[in-house]
């Protein structure tokens, strides 16, 4: 039977391995973990007998009762038992109470009158300690954590940049040879390739990028961006989204629920959403779908080699085709067949001495 505490997270599997086979080893009713790599002060000291067996904690929230030769012991219980469950159950009946409360510290006692032996497994590492009772602990805990993530990804070759700016977690993976940029958050199911750049200052959330990525002060969520594409800086791709290999998202651009194909470029300022875009289509700045209709969602399709011009607003449903071109400022409506032109907008009408005329207004 093992007992662990509750607010002690950085108990790691090995340490829990280790105490379990000490235990057995051991052949003892109980073993429990133990460190002396902690200033003592506050936790229960390890008393043992003259031939190194555990004899009985000393608890010493109260160490004005505590003799002085037991607090100047520096070997301190963590709080993580392996128990024989039968002796554990038998002894617990026998716990007297202490100021309205029984001290599961007191079966070691009993056991030991008992005959039952007690071992101890030591550990040095003191961060097994560390309780998280306030917030200022949850830092404490989160730091250890952090560096570990990190320490693990660096052995396995990825560099981390300024790595206590990174908040990465536990099952995110990531590539040999991807660089990781200050100020980066990588969160939940990310799958990170090899020889990326990610950051600074990106956050990807539950999302795949393929070997030879860049994102650059960038947000990322449930989204998949295929091998050699550059994201950002300063874009938004939402869920639904699939980039790519060698495309393009540039400054300031948004893509939600939309395919951009293989070498296709939407540069800057552009919003793409529910959109079809074809292979090495490029769309000018400032190009947007115009998705909803007040109602429902529709989607747009932009074909393979098509060009819009900037701001140019496509209004779905509908379709730009393959090696088409949109004329700048454009409000398309209607389809666009393959290889054609597409304008539309007012023709340009010049108003001769507008500007003598205005400053005579203004007067």
């Amino acid at each position: 039977m093992l007992t662990l505490s509750g607010d002690h997270p950085m108990l790691s599997a090995e340490l829990i391995a280790g105490l379990v086979g000490a235990h057995r080893a051991a052949g003892a009713a109980a073993t429990l973990l133990t460190t002396e790599e902690l200033d003592p002060a506050g936790y229960g000291r390890v008393v043992r007998a003259a031939d190194g067996a555990v004899e009985r904690i000393v608890e010493t929230k109260s160490p004005e009762t505590v003799p002085p030769d037991e607090l100047a012991i520096r070997e301190v219980n963590l709080g993580t038992y392996a128990f024989e469950a039968g002796a554990l159950l038998e002894a617990l009946d026998a716990v007297p109470e202490e100021r309205g409360e029984r001290y599961l510290t007191a079966v070691f006692p009993i056991l030991r009158e008992r005959g039952h032996p007690l071992a101890a497994h030591p550990t040095r590492d003191p961060a097994a300690a560390i309780g998280v009772n306030t917030r200022i602990g949850l830092m404490d805990v989160e730091a250890v954590a952090r560096r570990r993530i990190a320490e693990r990804h660096a052995l396995a070759g990825v560099t981390l940049h300024a790595p206590e700016t990174l908040a990465i977690d536990a099952g995110v993976e990531i590539g040999a040879d991807t660089e990781v940029g200050p100020g980066s958050v990588l969160r939940g199911d990310t799958r990170i390739g090899a020889g990326c750049t990610i950051g600074p200052q990106s956050s990807i959330v539950d999302s795949r990028l393929d070997d030879g990525v860049t994102v650059l002060r960038s947000h990322l969520v449930e989204c998949g961006v295929a091998r050699g594409a550059t994201i950002g800086p300063f874009s938004y791709v939402r869920p639904g989204t699939e980039i790519g290999e060698e495309a393009k998202v540039g400054a300031f651009v948004e893509v939600k629920n939309s395919r951009v194909g293989e070498g296709a470029k939407v540069p800057h300022l552009s919003y793409v959403g529910d959109a079809d875009v074809g292979a090495n289509a490029n769309l000018g700045a400032s190009t947007i779908t115009a998705n909803y209709d007040g109602r429902r969602k529709h989607r747009t399709v932009i074909g393979a080699g098509a060009h819009t011009g900037v701001h140019t607003s496509l209004v779905a449903p509908v379709r730009v085709g393959d090696d088409a071109y949109t004329g700048a400022g454009s409000v398309v409506t209607q389809d666009v067949p393959d290889g054609a032109l597409g304008v539309a907008r007012p023709r340009q009408k010049n108003v001769e001495g507008y500007a003598k005329r205005s400053e005579g207004l203004e007067r």
